[in-house]
């Protein structure tokens, strides 16, 4: 179609759909255009204020005033008056920490991280040096971070210092770590490498001082308990056998002493490693997990019971050599996700590097819930050093407070290994539960199969094969009783004051949790009850108010040892087994010997009268 003017013609519908087109995409470019614009100063005006409100610092949490850690801003030029405060401050948070302080520098008494220039940092450091000095101790810097926060973009840095008192008489910081696993993860190799100082060859040959038995040799496998000793000085050095060390010159040149109980892997010596934890009341436990077969055997069954017991745990995967990376990621992972489950609740933490060491240190006592992991081989070497930095650091649970109050109780020493030594005689071995325990003291140890307490004196004592003259609560000692007839003596026994009036009883009430039975659990039933030093059979007298318990149910039981009556305290953790039945819970009342004996009587009586 074509109009008068000779221009060609152009439909009106079509007209009209060309023009909306045409203005429908210039409109979208000008929308674009805009929405670009805006973004533009959107991000200008977000990073403008960006600048001028910058990140907030990271804090730590506020310092607290008991315990062994503090804060200090700063300490450059401190008046002589200030001097001396800060000293018997230092003084303080040593104590607390029984021998050990950690110091945050440059760090607000809120824990917000200030940080020091390098002038001020060596100034604040001198000033600790000298503080610890007067007060009898070293330092060790654990590690500084820089703090980048500041406008100025000056750095800062904060420090983070161990503190640790030089050794005087023997009274070194002394923590015991139950070392679990199953047969053949390495863990008397392991041991062997770190208290002997010397790698192992790849076939066993750093484990064979630590075994007590040919057949254990033999074997390869420890079947017994036994202890071995990690020192640290008050540099924070290694303190170990190598360089041909006594016991006696560890122990000497040690401010901090960690015990090893070399526990057994097998499920047939499954018995002697509950007594283990049970009765040497380690502090933490280590677990050692191979490499290559991951989580095996009795791995998970030793993790199991150093949780239901309450033992804070770390993990260590050994072997690393013998299997590639993925291999050993694999394994970690496994790990991770076991701890993830409910019936564990832990937060994994793998380590790998000094910092993470020193981080998982500190946060493992912080929180029940953090799991170290450390992934290692006694062959190489390969981050063997993590693990002595993290045990190095590793604080005690209780704090000098606590300790002074169970000093403050009557002597009660438990009785877990005993032995007779020539030219010396009678020698019991364990650990002070409370009170003070001195060279020629007079002690009663009992109970005996009639339930009496046996007058005995304490000839000398020794810990970790070295003299000494007093023992204090917590402690693990050896003391020699001379001529005493080794035949009245038991494991399970406690040595106490003869001011103490200790309650023994057959029969005893303990308020349980039954984690696992393949039927039922009823009265009548016979288990292996676990409570501290005390291991003995006993029965199931009655279930308050049921018939029977099954996997996961709670009860107040009523337990009668079937042998000879024992000592036992309220409250005290109690672990029972019998094949595959297990249970935990802790005792609620004890039925003295003599409510025992009354209560028989008129049980005999009402039979009397029946016949």
């Amino acid at each position: 179609m074509v109009d008068s003017s000779g221009g060609a013609a152009v439909s009106p519908g079509r007209s009209r759909h060309g023009q909306g087109s045409a203005s429908s995409n210039n409109s979208k470019k000008t929308s674009k255009k805009s929405r670009t614009r805006r973004g533009k100063r959107g991000r200008r005006r977000r990073n403008k204020k960006n600048r001028n409100n910058k990140t907030p610092p990271p804090f730590l949490p506020p310092e607290a005033e008991e315990g062994n850690i503090e804060y200090k801003l700063k300490l450059v030029n401190p008046t002589q008056y200030r001097f001396e405060h800060l000293a018997t401050q230092l003084k303080w948070r040593l104590q607390e920490g029984r021998g050990e302080a950690v110091y945050q520098i440059g760090v607000e008494d809120n824990g917000l991280l200030v940080g020091l220039t390098e002038a001020d940092m060596k100034a604040s450091l001198k000033t600790l040096k000298r503080m610890a000095e007067k007060v009898g101790a070293d330092i060790t810097l654990l590690r500084e971070r820089e703090v980048d926060y500041d406008l100025d973009r000056n750095t800062r840095k904060i420090a983070e210092v161990l503190v640790r008192k030089v050794p005087d008489d023997q009274q070194f910081l002394d923590l015991r770590v139950a070392v679990l696993g199953n047969v053949d993860s390495g863990k008397s190799t392991l041991l062997g490498v770190l208290t002997q100082g010397e790698l192992d060859n790849g076939r066993g040959r750093a484990r064979l001082n630590l075994f007590r038995h040919l057949h254990e040799i033999q074997t390869g496998r420890t079947s017994s308990i036994s202890f071995e000793i990690l020192g640290f000085n008050s540099k924070g050095e290694v303190v170990n056998y190598s360089e041909s060390r006594t016991a006696e010159e560890i122990c000497e040149t040690s401010s901090k002493m960690i015990t090893f109980i070399d526990l057994a892997g097998h499920h047939k010596y499954l018995k002697t490693t509950i007594f283990g934890l049970t009765s040497y009341c380690p502090d933490f436990a280590m677990l050692v997990v191979s490499a290559n077969t991951g989580i095996a055997g009795t791995t998970r069954e030793h993790l199991g019971l150093a949780m239901a017991l309450k033992v804070p745990i770390f993990i260590v995967v050994s072997k690393v050599d013998l299997c590639s990376r993925g291999t050993v990621e694999r394994t970690v992972r496994q790990l991770e996700r076991v701890l993830k489950q409910p019936g564990c609740n832990k937060v994994p933490m793998a380590v790998f590097s000094p910092d993470d060491a020193v981080t998982a240190a500190q946060q493992f006592t912080q929180s029940t819930c953090v799991t170290p992991i450390f992934t290692l081989s006694s062959v190489s070497g390969e981050s063997l050093d993590l693990l002595k930095v993290f045990l190095n650091i590793l604080p005690p649970l209780s704090n000098g407070k606590e300790q002074e109050e169970l000093m403050q109780q009557l002597t009660e020493f438990q009785v877990d290994e005993i032995y007779s030594v020539p030219d010396v005689g009678t020698v019991v071995g364990g650990t002070l539960y409370s009170g003070v325990c001195r060279e020629g003291e007079r002690l009663v140890v009992g109970p005996t199969d009639e339930g009496r307490f046996l007058r005995l004196k304490v000839g000398s004592i020794q810990r970790n094969r070295s003299a000494c003259r007093v023992l204090r609560a917590g402690q693990a000692a050896t003391l020699a009783l001379g001529n005493f007839d080794r035949s009245l003596l038991r494991k399970g026994m406690v040595m106490v004051s003869p001011k103490m009036n200790p309650t023994i009883c057959c029969q005893f009430e303990a308020a349980i949790v039954l984690l696992f039975h393949a039927k039922t659990f009823r009265r009548g039933s016979q288990v292996t009850v676990h409570v501290g030093n005390v291991r003995q059979t006993a029965t199931v007298e009655c279930l308050q108010g049921k018939d029977e318990l099954r996997t996961g149910e709670r009860a107040v039981v009523r337990f009668c040892f079937i042998k000879h009556p024992e000592y036992l305290r309220v409250g005290a953790k109690l672990l029972f087994r019998e094949g595959v039945t297990k249970g935990i819970g802790h005792v609620a009342r004890l039925l003295p010997l003599s409510q025992y004996h009354d209560q028989n009587q008129n049980q005999n009586q009402d039979q009397n009268r029946e016949y």
